[in-house]
């Protein structure tokens, strides 16, 4: 009989750690999954010790089934204690109790003021004027689609790896999307130990602009195998009792791939989860450092995990007059989609907020530091991302375009939502401007230039001109090429000049412009028209070459 009690906590004990080794839990009671972990092992060990202790268990080899009797039975000699029933009940106990302290009808003000004081901006001012040759255009589908692309173009390799969750950062100064090339099976792994050579690299302006990075390996991945999983690597190296959540793939300015993985604390009992910094990890090596938010190296661009942030702002307007508010006076809420920007230098998460009840209007605009969690408010009404995407659409509905995800810019100071046009492979066609505070004014064009041309004409017969270059008054430069240069950006040619009487400007110009673009030499005389945005980019609208002309 004692071998039988021994080989039954010898069982459990292995079960235990089977799961633990599989599931990795976070082992600190503080934490719900935790307290769970904790209260399943006490009472399961409480309630076998007291059956063995306070009865028997009689096991029956050949039972009459005719006769009721059953293989396994269980004969009470005597009650359990009331101390035994106390460990038995006290972890459920906390359990609850802790859930009904950290509920949302007792800590409701910790749930509204989790995110903050923002500071409330004007959009011109402080939001960072766009480029538009550096205008992102590639979205997150399109990047691995472009991936994908990529990795075909080495037959040997597809067949080895898939791709992982694509981050956007930037890196060295230029906007990329990140695709980590991860084992495509367990066999796979077991003749790969080394890691997947390398990752594919998207940048977000250039739709040709990809390459793939093959002199870094990466051992430690999301869902692999072993202690080369990701979540496994930081529980065993000391995480066990520390909330972490939301790992993302980060370069470093030497294109050395990381693993940052949040690490985080709840501010009442099991809600309101807080990043306190994070956990980044070489995905070579597996050589890992645990950093705070003040401490983080400046090439990680993100902590923040984007489900907190987006909670906390909700909880900011769901309870911004306390849970009783029935009437919803004042609620507010983020809209449907949100978007990773950088401004300034700084990564933000950005999203509108709108009004509960209200599905197209926006009051407001909030961007969120991603380390710090600064946030900044934008109080101006407009069109939310979903409404600037339909509006979008109804110009192009003949053709069948559907839009990206927009992103919100500063164009010559008057807020602009930005987004490419796809066909149903998930190419780009076309682009598209549309106003925040007026969605009907929508431009649209084959190339960034033309769609931009198209959006102030629009703005222009709105009577919209405050803080962007009326078209009615775009000035005129004449005078001698002493420089001309070509290039590619996002699949479009785009010319450069430089004139003999103005060596200090450059003037942009689009293919499309004009065919004498791709016959001008250095000492032709041209007239180019243009508009100065305010922004320091001379963006050409018309181009003649008076060295030539045809009838």
């Amino acid at each position: 009989m004692k071998k039988y009690k021994l080989w039954t906590y010898i069982g459990m004990v292995v079960l235990i750690g089977v799961y633990m080794f599989i599931e990795v839990p976070n082992l600190n009671p503080l934490f719900f999954d935790g307290a769970v972990f904790w209260a399943v092992i006490i009472t399961g060990f409480v309630a076998v010790w007291g059956m063995f202790r306070f009865g028997e268990i009689i096991i029956q080899l050949n039972p009459d089934v005719s006769q009721g009797e059953r293989p396994v039975n269980y004969v009470s000699r005597r009650k359990f204690p009331k101390w035994t029933k106390f460990l038995l009940a006290a972890p459920w106990i906390f359990i609850v109790l802790t859930l009904i302290f950290s509920s949302v009808f007792i800590q409701w003000k910790a749930y509204r003021d989790q995110l903050g004081t923002s500071q409330v901006m004007e959009f011109a001012s402080d939001m960072q004027a766009v480029d538009l040759r550096q205008v992102p255009v590639v979205d997150k589908e399109l990047a691995l689609n472009l991936a994908d692309k990529k990795l075909g173009e080495r037959p040997s390799l597809g067949s080895q790896v898939v791709k992982g969750e694509a981050t956007i950062q930037r890196v060295n100064g230029k906007l990329v999307w990140v695709v980590p090339l991860q084992h495509s099976g367990v066999f796979k792994w077991l003749t790969n130990l080394s890691g997947t050579p390398g990752y594919v690299m998207v940048s977000a302006t250039d739709v040709n602009d990809v390459e793939y990075v093959e002199n870094f390996k990466i051992k430690y991945q999301e869902n692999s195998y072993l202690l080369h999983d990701i979540t496994r690597h930081v529980r065993f190296h000391g995480g066990w009792f520390t909330g972490i959540a939301d790992p993302s793939f980060e370069l470093d300015d030497n294109g050395q791939p990381y693993w940052v993985y949040t690490t985080y604390k709840n501010l009442r009992g099991f809600s309101l989860p807080e990043a306190t910094g994070a956990y980044v990890v070489n995905a070579t090596t597996g050589e890992m450092n645990r950093y705070t938010i003040d401490t983080i190296p400046e090439w990680v661009d993100r902590i923040q995990p984007e489900s907190f942030i987006i909670n906390q702002i909700d909880n900011k307007g769901e309870y911004v007059r306390g849970w009783l508010n029935f009437a919803d006076k004042d609620k507010f809420r983020s809209s449907e989609g949100h978007m990773i920007v950088y401004n300034n230098g700084r990564c933000y998460l950005f999203t509108g907020m709108t009004s509960v009840g209200s599905d197209d209007s926006a009051i407001g605009f909030i961007m969120v530091d991603m380390v710090t969690k600064d946030s900044m408010v934008y109080q101006m009404s407009g069109a939310t991302e979903r409404a600037a995407q339909q509006s979008a659409e109804g110009k192009v509905q003949h053709l069948g375009y559907r839009a990206t995800f927009p992103l919100i810019i500063n164009l010559g100071n008057e807020p602009t939502y930005f987004m490419a046009l796809k066909d149903k492979e998930g190419l780009i066609k076309q682009y598209a401007f549309v106003s925040v505070t007026n969605y009907s004014i929508v431009g649209t064009g084959e190339t960034i230039q033309l769609a931009e041309q198209d959006y102030r004409l629009g703005l222009k017969s709105a009577g919209i001109s405050a803080g962007i270059a009326d078209t009615s008054t775009q000035t005129k430069a004449q005078g001698v090429v002493l420089r001309i240069a070509s290039e590619i950006l996002g699949g479009d040619t785009e010319y450069k000049i430089i004139l003999e009487n103005q060596q200090d400007k450059i003037y942009l110009l689009g293919a499309v412009l004009s065919d004498e673009l791709a016959l001008t030499q250095v000492g032709d005389k041209v007239v180019i028209e243009y508009m100065d945005s305010g922004d320091g980019v001379l963006q050409a609208v018309s181009f003649d070459n008076l060295s030539f002309s045809q009838k």
